[in-house]
């Protein structure tokens, strides 16, 4: 970012804007990457000063100052610590529920297609005190910036679904990374969240060989117990009531549910967000608490 900036503003889009002037006068906005944080006291006590604190798209945290009528370059304040490595007791697994005795469930929820069913999903979350856990693909996110940063501020847990939410046992060992860390990269660039180390595969598709790529980068794959099916529509021979019978049906401790964002490509419905309420009060009406993942991974 360079010294002569003399605006900086969060977008309608949620990203970091600039502004510079020079001979009196300003040119044109430009995007400059990274999520505006609230000030410079959520850099970790930076040198004082400070005026200006941005989280960049390294999610490392940078600060600049106004001295003498003019911007200083911006330096690193704060850089974030690597997540810990998975347990190896977590590697090597397509986990499909966490390994509990106790009555609860993970609500889990991939997007991928769009965003239609999101605000439902959320008031719903939101009304009924439960957790969740929300898996993203790096198209997602470029797509719905505002939404995926909703997401965060609404304090739900984040997983990484592939940058386009490929057949992973098609690709390469290096197709393999590229999805992957592309993923991590544009959701971190779009909510400054880490997404490691919660993987989902896109279809569910893994063999033996993809699931050691991604556990080489940083990741747990995480399936369900139970998909709700609400994904097919009612052009697809599903209604909400079959797609809130589906889940109850298949409830047992550790149950892992998945559901998704998006609307039926055919009949525009959003089952699962429809069904979340039933399905919220039938979990609970059988003694059901809920967790995210991180109940799975520490």
């Amino acid at each position: 970012m360079p010294g002569s900036v003399q605006v900086l503003v969060r977008g309608t889009d949620n990203a970091l804007w600039a502004n510079t002037g020079t001979a009196g006068a300003f040119g044109g906005w430009r995007k400059v990457g990274g999520v505006l944080i609230d000030g410079p006291a959520a850099a970790g006590s930076p040198a004082p000063g400070v005026d200006v604190a941005v989280r960049g798209t390294d999610n490392a945290v940078w600060a600049a100052t106004w001295r003498s009528g003019g911007w200083s370059g911006f330096t690193r304040a704060w850089t974030p610590s690597a997540p810990a490595p998975p347990a190896s007791g977590l590697l090597g697994t397509d986990w499909t529920r966490i390994p509990t005795g106790s009555k609860v469930v993970a609500l889990t929820f991939d997007a991928g297609s769009n965003a239609a069913g999101l605000p439902s999903i959320s008031a719903t979350l939101r009304a009924k005190n439960v957790r969740a856990t929300f898996f993203l693909t790096g198209n997602w996110v470029r797509d719905f910036p505002a939404q995926a940063n909703a997401i965060i501020q609404d304090g739900y847990l984040v997983g990484n679904h592939s940058v386009s939410h490929p057949n992973f046992t098609k690709l390469t060992d290096s197709q393999v990374t590229a999805q992957v860390l592309g993923a991590q990269q544009a959701i971190l660039r779009a909510n400054g969240a880490d997404t490691r180390p919660l993987f989902r595969f896109p279809f569910g598709d893994v063999n033996g060989r993809v699931l050691a790529d991604v556990n080489r980068l940083g990741y747990v794959p995480v399936r369900w117990t139970v998909d709700s099916l609400g994904w097919k529509g009612t052009s697809g021979g599903q209604s909400v009531q079959s797609v809130t019978n589906r889940v109850l049906a298949a409830a047992q401790p550790g149950e892992i549910v998945l559901m998704h964002l998006g609307s039926n490509p055919d009949d525009g419905t959003t089952l699962d967000a429809a069904a979340l309420p039933a399905i919220i009060d039938g979990l609970r009406a059988r003694g059901y608490g809920f967790v995210t993942l991180q109940a799975l991974t520490g």
